[in-house]
């Protein structure tokens, strides 16, 4: 469930919103991307596994032999089926 952060608005821990939204195979990977610095919100670079996610934040983040960059659309509730996971985040990434 997504936490609030006093004045901000509803957040979400980094590595539980990749792995709700599917962005992430699971969230103790998640976590080891973040807490490695492999991971920047906003253009800067996380190196905590609670960093707060908010709707229209920018994800970069390795992908395989990639850089992957998302906007955040929504916050999930949960870890559902892969439409719903999609409908979290638009892909930004060019090429592939």
């Amino acid at each position: 469930m997504a936490d609030t952060v006093s004045g901000h608005g509803p957040a979400l821990r980094i590595d539980k919103f990749l792995w709700f939204a599917r962005l992430s195979k699971s969230r103790s990977t998640a976590q080891k991307l973040a807490e490695d610095g492999h991971i920047r919100l906003n253009g800067r670079r996380v190196d905590r596994a609670h960093a707060p996610v908010r709707a229209g934040d920018l994800i970069t983040f390795p992908h395989f032999d990639n850089v992957r960059v998302v906007r955040v659309i929504q916050l999930p509730a949960r870890r559902g089926p892969a439409p719903e996971a999609q409908a979290c985040y638009e892909e930004l990434t060019v090429g592939g």
